[in-house]
């Protein structure tokens, strides 16, 4: 293979590239999936025989950008009496670790109740107690109420980028490592470069503050051992996100629905034995969760007051300006005086129900074809639909999404609507962020991001697809909408014109991207196996090697294709047209090991 002419570009011993327009206009005969910064930097530092240094730079660079973050200001700083998120978070440090389990979820439920998972009460007892050596009134009971020392907020802050790194950055690079198993390692790494640098979580943990990247850490994980062929794993890791954050229940109906019908896949007696084993895992992992609220720890009635601060029916169908179908409706109906909470609650689970219906028929094979593509849609039906949604929720589809644009050709669907997406996702949280005074950092980390994966507007419109042209009104839509917020104040008889103006603006883009799910899921399922549900004629030969089973004795193994010829090049094709004709070397982890079956098949 000949040489890039962006590799000579770097060699100063070439007079074509002396000057600086001549390194541009060698730039222009890149391929397009290299002109984002991120792949650029990449290719210079495989090409200079540095690129073991590749993964640590990352690391390195991306912790440097979140201890920047966190060095804006947050959620509630300085406004008393209830100041915001980072208060909620430091209160419940100072109640768990001085009231009994008992009183953690009905202490003083006016200011800051905990309304989280017990896994998340343990966390906060963890750093609360670590705090507390270092100086105990950042967490005595009551009287620290709104402290802000500059010592205690570092402390805060370094309590959200530790527990980042110890779940989220592992989860991500596991990720790319094995779902991108068949790629090249410039690809894997490009796509741990979009994972790591993805601006909306980034501005809701390190600067509004709060521990989303462990909830999606551990969602990751989860994910990642269901792509690898190890249910059980994966089970415990989702019900310890479950145990973390309840909003986890977004991806439920995709990860439920993958469990449920790979039990029936594997037929009576081998689906049965999984099932019970996935029942194990999940049961014990709950009871060891609520263990402490359960009988003889407790009074029967104490696992009543964490499910009940959990799930808050009666706060109401939404509470601020959120990007949903119910605020975005709400312009023209007004919900909350047509219906009664009653009805709203009941009305939005139908709903809800009804957007993850098609992916959850599918069972194992549509999720086996593309695992991320069913999350996303559970979670984004669930995000426009159901009850009382808040606008940092929409980071729990964006994770899917972003799975899915990490190593997608930047000419595709799946990356142009992915960026989109994440970009009107970050947009819809701007009322939020310009309250907490994140200006700079959503700007700032916006540009990055989009520089780093090499997005932009399409410059050439006469060849525009649709979605480019969508591309192009809803930024203009953005700026136009920043611009007015700027140089006009609302009426007073419209406080919140320029919050609804976002949400009109920023909700069909995630109608659009929920749409797009279920097409991209019934076209998997179509490549896999037409869209029926019933089981191959052939199964008793041997099913398709189109995903990995892990067999009762618990080892993740590919079952054999069937003899027959035919049958073999139907198999490989199903392989090929889900983008794993490329799985020609096998990931090497100490945790997972992929079939040596399914290599074969496609290298054939």
């Amino acid at each position: 293979m000949s040489p890039s002419p962006v590799g000579s570009s770097f060699r100063r011993t070439n007079p074509r590239f002396s000057s600086f327009s001549a390194v541009m206009e060698a730039e222009k005969e890149i391929p397009l999936q290299e002109q984002g910064f991120g792949r650029r930097w990449l290719r210079w530092m495989h090409k200079n025989g540095v690129k073991h240094w590749v993964v640590p730079c990352t690391l390195l660079a991306s912790a440097l950008v979140r201890l920047c973050v966190g060095l804006g200001s947050y959620s509630g700083e300085g406004t008393p009496p209830m100041f915001g998120d980072y208060e909620a978070q430091r209160h419940w440090m100072e109640l768990t670790n001085h009231l009994p389990m008992r009183q953690w979820y009905t202490y003083d439920l006016q200011y800051w109740g905990l309304d989280y998972p017990p896994l998340t009460a343990y966390h906060s007892w963890l750093c609360g107690k670590i705090g507390s050596f270092i100086d105990s009134t950042w967490f005595s009971l009551d009287s620290s109420r709104g402290i802000e020392s500059p010592a205690s907020k570092l402390y805060m802050r370094s309590t959200v980028i530790l527990s980042d790194l110890a779940i989220y950055l592992p989860a991500a690079w596991l990720f790319t490592r094995i779902w991108h198993y068949g790629r090249s390692r410039r690809t894997q790494n490009a796509a741990l470069l979009t994972l790591l640098f993805q601006p909306a979580l980034l501005l809701i943990d390190f600067g509004h503050f709060q521990y989303n990247s462990a909830m999606l850490g551990l969602t990751l994980l989860a994910t990642t051992s269901f792509i690898a062929g190890r249910d059980l794993l994966g089970a415990f890791f989702f019900t310890l996100s479950l145990g973390f954050k309840q909003m986890a229940l977004y991806y439920a109906p995709a990860i439920g629905s993958y469990l449920i019908g790979k039990c029936l896949y594997l037929g009576p007696r081998d689906g049965t034995q999984l099932f019970v084993r996935l029942a194990v895992v999940t049961t014990g992992t709950f009871a060891l969760l609520f263990l402490p609220f359960l009988p003889p720890f407790a009074p029967i009635s104490g696992i009543l007051d964490p499910i009940s601060r959990i799930f808050p029916f009666n706060r109401g169908i939404f509470e601020d300006k959120v990007a949903n179908f119910w605020c975005a409706t709400n312009v023209l109906v007004k919900w909350k005086t047509l219906a009664s909470q009653s009805v709203l609650t009941r009305l939005s689970t139908l709903l809800t129900f009804v957007g993850f219906l098609r992916q959850s028929d599918g069972g194992a094979v549509s999720h086996a074809s593309s695992p991320p593509t069913c999350v996303l849609n559970s979670s984004m039906s669930f995000f426009l639909f159901s009850f009382q949604v808040h606008e940092k929720t929409i980071l729990l589809p964006l994770l899917p999404l972003t799975l899915l644009l990490s190593t997608a050709p930047h000419d595709s669907d799946t990356f142009k609507l992915g960026v989109l997406a994440n970009n009107v996702g970050v947009f819809s949280m701007w009322p939020l962020l310009r309250k907490d005074g994140l200006a700079i950092q959503y700007l700032a980390l916006t540009l990055l991001w989009n520089r780093l994966i090499g997005h932009g507007p399409p410059v050439s419109l006469h060849r525009a697809t649709f979605l480019d042209m969508l591309t192009w009104v809803v930024y203009l839509g953005c700026a136009l909408l920043h611009l007015l917020e700027l140089v006009y104040r609302p009426p007073t008889r419209y406080p919140d014109l320029f919050p609804v103006l976002n949400v009109l603006l920023s909700t069909p883009v995630f109608l659009f991207t929920f749409i797009w799910s279920i097409k991209s899921i019934i076209q998997a399922r179509w490549a896999v196996g037409g869209l029926t549900t019933c089981e191959p004629k052939e199964r008793k030969a041997g099913p398709s090697t189109a995903f990995p089973i892990e067999n009762p004795s618990g080892v993740s193994t590919a079952l054999a294709p069937p003899d027959n010829a035919q049958h073999r090049r139907e198999g490989r094709l199903r392989v090929e047209s889900l983008g794993y004709a490329s799985g020609k070397r096998q990931a090497d982890t100490s945790i997972f090991k992929f079939p040596s079956s399914t290599s074969a098949s496609t290298s054939s």
